[in-house]
C-alpha cells in the first residue's frame, strides 16, 4: 500500500492506484466491522444505573484526566443537558465491562438548547447553518464521548489518537486490538443510530478537527461551519444530517452501523 502511493498522481496509473487502494480499505472496514460485532456491543443506557455508568466514564475523562471539569466526590460527571439525552454504552462483551459512552442531546421544547447553542454559537461562521433556524426538536447534538483509560494505550505513548479509543496493547488480544481504534467510530454511530430512529433532521458537534480528519477516511463527512476556536481544546463547529452520512459512509462501516441499529433496536 505504502510503495503504491507514489505513483497514486501519475495521469494514467493514479485512478486504478487509487481504486485499487479504496477497495483494500473497503476491504479492512470489513473486517474491523465484524471484530467489532464480536469484542464490542452498543448498549443503550435507559435505566439509572447505567447512565450513571456513563457518567462515572465521563468523570474519569473530562474531570480526572483532562480536567475540563471539577471532580466531585460522587465520581459522577453529569450537567442540565443530561437530563433530555439520549445515552449509549460500548460493551467490552468478553470483560462486560464499558469501552466508552457517548450522548445525544435532544431538546424537545423551546426551553431546552442544545451545548453549542449555549456555549459556542458564535464559533458558527455567519451563512452557514445554524441550530438556531431550527424548531428545539428537529436539531441535536452529539457530545460528551468519552473512552476509559484502561481501553486506551498508557499516557507513556503519547499516541496522539489515544483519546478516541486506542487500546492498551499489553491488556487485549492481537484479533481485539483490530477493533479498538474503532470504539470512538463505534460511538459515533451509535449516535447516528439514535438520530436515524427518532427522525431528527440536524445534528451538530463541537470536535477536534483531525478526529474529524479521521471521520473522513471512513465516509463520516462532517461539514466545519465554523473555524477552530479553544473549547475543552482546540475544537471547531460541524455539521451532519442523515442523508449525508449514508451518502458518503463507506461499505464496511455501512456494515458496522447495520449491525449497531439491530443492536440498539433489539436490545
Amino acid at each position: 500500500m505504502k510503495n503504491l502511493k507514489k505513483y497514486s498522481n501519475k495521469p494514467i496509473i493514479g485512478p486504478l492506484i487509487k481504486k485499487v487502494m479504496n477497495i483494500a480499505v473497503n476491504n479492512e472496514l470489513k473486517t474491523v466491522s465484524r471484530h467489532f460485532a464480536t469484542y464490542l456491543s452498543p448498549v443503550l443506557a435507559t435505566s439509572p444505573l447505567l447512565k450513571d455508568e456513563a457518567y462515572r466514564i465521563r468523570h474519569g475523562v473530562y474531570c480526572e484526566e483532562l480536567k475540563f471539569e471539577a471532580e466531585n466526590p460522587a465520581k459522577i460527571e453529569k450537567d442540565d443537558f443530561d437530563d433530555y439525552s439520549f445515552h449509549c454504552l460500548i460493551q467490552h462483551l468478553p470483560t462486560h465491562n464499558y469501552a466508552g459512552t457517548v450522548r445525544v442531546v435532544r431538546p424537545e421544547t423551546n426551553g431546552q438548547t442544545i451545548p453549542i447553542q449555549k456555549y459556542c454559537l458564535n464559533s458558527i461562521s455567519p451563512g452557514k447553518i445554524n441550530p438556531n433556524d431550527f424548531k428545539p426538536h428537529e436539531i441535536c447534538e452529539i457530545s460528551r464521548l468519552a473512552v476509559p483509560n484502561e481501553f486506551r494505550r498508557r499516557k507513556m505513548d503519547k499516541y496522539s489518537g489515544a483519546s478516541t479509543g486506542v487500546i492498551n496493547q499489553h491488556t487485549y488480544s492481537v484479533n481485539e486490538l483490530r477493533c479498538f481504534p474503532f470504539i470512538a467510530i463505534g460511538l459515533y454511530l451509535s449516535a447516528a443510530s439514535l438520530v436515524m430512529e427518532n427522525q431528527i433532521k440536524h445534528t451538530f458537534v463541537m470536535m477536534e478537527p483531525r478526529l474529524a480528519r479521521s471521520m473522513k477516511f471512513i465516509g463520516i463527512e462532517f461539514e466545519q461551519i465554523g473555524p477552530v476556536i479553544e473549547y475543552h481544546g482546540k475544537r471547531a463547529p460541524y455539521y451532519i444530517n442523515p442523508e449525508l452520512l449514508m451518502e458518503n459512509l463507506s461499505p464496511g462501516i455501512k456494515l458496522m452501523l447495520k449491525h449497531i441499529r439491530l443492536t440498539l433496536n433489539h436490545g
